[in-house]
């Protein structure tokens, strides 16, 4: 493996006393393909807490010991302390975590009015950001194969976290993207997501008019320390060459994508995602995406292993707003499985049931659904042509 710029994990922390931030370069985390790991990356018997509570991988290491380093210099809107959570009682175990500062203190979102709205350089972007914010830029190493669609990733802290390590992949923000996927972010948040020795470090997409609050390119990246019914849940393929599933017995229906690990079948997978988000949006439709390891498609029980990783799409209704009086707001965590309430008596009385009628009421009226599906399956059969 070539040698990266700096292997020692305090090149990922500010100068003392966070002094010349402005002149700090930004440090490079390059990886190998050796670091992308499949095999053996399991949950304890025992869920764990912070990510310091199993082995880390030399990216783990960077991210949280530069991330509390940022929380320590007082980086964010808030300090997430633990977070008090609960599994909701019934069949879909949903993660609910009662999160109040993110509910009053994150960024109000911008103003979109569609899921193809250009990018406009006097909102809030990513150009806009204190140095300090970054932790450095995510780069493959050169022995890795070329790829089109390859590009330098940052990885920013999100200054209203969800989650422990809660960070934004975002790539060359002086190119300006708009909230549209790209191959070169998703594959960078797919090999995130594998560079982890943490099983709960996920990896997730808003479009607009899904709940994206800032109309620059980014993904979201964050350890949870629980299992979630996307995971493991069973599918059924879609296509007849299994490239595309379906995950019907969670409350949101979603497309699973699914790939045993780096190497072509990760290319197949990211262009067949690309492809499938570029229809929904040249057809305005919103979406999410939510990236974890996982078990294989087809039949699965809760002890399934986390054979590779899981791409999970969902089409829904748009919202261009935060919804007030909700108890959570539905994006790509929420559809996962994982709820971060804003109030605490909301908390206390959220139900199974009623996160199942919050999460129904954004999802697509049946026909549209159905038209979307046969329409996905299509673009699936024309890659074998």
């Amino acid at each position: 493996m070539a040698t990266p710029h700096s292997s020692n994990e305090t090149s990922y922390l500010l100068p003392p006393d966070n002094e010349d931030c402005e002149g700090r370069g930004i440090p490079d985390f390059f990886y190998g393909e050796k670091e992308l790991v499949v095999e053996g990356i399991q949950w304890p018997r025992t869920a764990p807490g912070t990510p310091d509570t199993l082995p880390l991988s030399r990216f783990d290491s960077a991210l949280c010991t530069a991330w509390r380093q940022r929380v320590e210099l007082g980086l964010f809107r808030y300090r997430l302390g633990e977070l008090q959570t609960q599994i909701l009682p019934g069949a879909v175990g949903f993660v609910a975590q009662l999160n109040v500062e993110r509910g009053v203190q994150r960024r109000r979102p911008q103003s979109i009015k569609s899921v193809r709205q250009a990018f406009d350089p006097e909102q809030f972007n990513f150009n806009k950001i204190r140095p300090g914010e970054v932790l450095f830029r995510l780069q493959r190493e050169p022995e890795l194969p070329s790829v089109l669609g390859q590009e330098e990733v940052l990885v920013l802290i999100n200054v209203s976290p969800l989650e422990w390590g809660h960070v934004l992949f975002v790539p060359e923000p002086a190119r300006r993207l708009p909230q549209r996927l790209l191959p070169g972010v998703l594959r960078a948040g797919v090999e995130a997501v594998l560079l982890s020795f943490h099983p709960g470090f996920r990896v997730g997409f808003n479009s607009l008019g899904g709940l994206a609050s800032v109309n620059h390119l980014h993904l979201h990246g964050y350890y949870l320390a629980h299992r979630l019914p996307v995971e493991v849940a069973p599918s059924e393929p879609l296509d007849s060459e299994g490239h595309l599933h379906l995950l019907q017995t969670l409350p949101a229906p979603g497309f699973l994508f699914y790939t045993g690990g780096p190497g072509p079948a990760l290319e197949a997978l990211i262009s067949r995602v690309c492809r499938a988000t570029d229809y929904l949006a040249n057809h305005e439709i919103a979406h999410n995406l939510f990236v974890t390891r996982g078990a294989p498609p087809g039949r699965t029980s809760p002890s399934s292993s986390l054979t590779g990783v899981r791409v999970i799409l969902w089409a829904r209704k748009s919202n261009f707003g935060i919804k007030e009086g909700e108890a959570f707001n539905v994006a790509l965590c929420e559809l996962a499985g994982h709820l971060p309430v804003k109030t605490s008596q909301d908390f206390s009385s959220l139900t199974e049931a009623a996160a199942v009628a919050l999460i129904q009421d954004c999802l697509l009226p049946p026909a549209q659904a159905d038209k979307v599906q046969a329409a996905l399956v299509s673009l699936m059969s024309q890659e074998e042509q």
